[in-house]
């Protein structure tokens, strides 16, 4: 059945093959044609044709047990990380705050109400949840999605909050519309974010935002900790300066990387 709201120049085509692709996951890492038409709402020969359609391009291959995505789907990802260049502009900074702090350091960026990760270099802890590229947590109860959440004009930040979250978790923190801005007014103020405990338990971390050549907030970078191995004090205290000071120069950085020219080889 054609989307809700999908307008002349919409391709109905490419949706569905994109739901069938998300409709992959941790829990459903193997799905029959009978369960991606279920996940998909789509009707089953429509799921079959594009499965086979996916496989033939090399994205899913099926087996004795159903389905399954390949490595190929990394090239979506990667395409888009390239893009934006904040990997390679990242790297030495996020390497550089590890070491100085000995916990994880990860960059997201905002999607609809969630933040998906980006960047990481992570230290080998147990933690509460389990944090790779491409990870995704509703925002508002992390630091990362505060302090981007904190730089949406008023309008903007209700109509990304009323978008569904697609990270299948339920936070810890949900607090009513009063409490939510007087925490976004506080990060706005005073630059960065804290949560403690507010996603998942025994999750602590303090985030600074990253920001373009024209002060656009684009990321937000933050430093993961496990509470009890480290207080909020000296999380403050130790770990938020070091932060602040990596997320300027990661900033520097991107905005240098963006004003470089751009050249084209000529073809051969």
């Amino acid at each position: 059945m054609p989307r809700d709201g999908a307008g002349p120049d919409f391709i109905e085509a490419l949706a569905r093959g994109l739901d069938v692709l998300t409709a992959f996951g941790a829990e459903r890492p193997v799905m029959s044609l009978a369960e991606v038409a279920a996940a998909t709402g789509l009707a089953r020969p429509t799921a079959r044709r594009i499965l086979l359609t996916l496989a033939e391009l090399g994205y899913v291959r099926s087996g004795e047990r159903g389905f399954t995505l390949t490595p190929r789907v990394l090239d979506l990802g990667v395409a888009y990380v390239d893009a934006m260049g904040l990997w390679d502009v990242a790297r030495p900074h996020l390497e550089r705050l590890v070491a100085r702090t000995g916990e994880s350091c990860s960059i997201a960026q905002l999607d609809g109400s969630d933040i998906v990760y980006v960047a990481r270099v992570a230290v080998p802890k147990i933690v509460a949840l389990t944090v790779q590229i491409g990870t995704r947590f509703p925002a508002l109860p992390t630091s990362l999605g505060k302090v981007q959440l904190a730089a949406l004009p008023p309008a903007e930040l209700e109509r990304v909050l009323a978008e569904p979250t697609r990270s299948g978790l339920t936070p810890r923190w949900r607090p009513d519309a009063d409490e939510r801005d007087a925490v976004l007014r506080e990060v706005r103020a005073r630059g960065w974010a804290l949560t403690d405990e507010q996603l998942a338990p025994g999750i602590r971390s303090v985030a600074a935002p990253l920001r373009d050549g024209e002060g656009r907030v684009v990321a937000g970078v933050n430093v993961n900790c496990h509470a009890a191995e480290t207080s909020v004090d000296h999380l403050l205290e130790h770990h938020l300066p070091l932060l602040l000071q990596a997320a300027g120069d990661i900033s520097a950085d991107f905005a240098r990387r963006e004003a470089l020219p751009r050249v084209t080889a000529p073809a051969s």
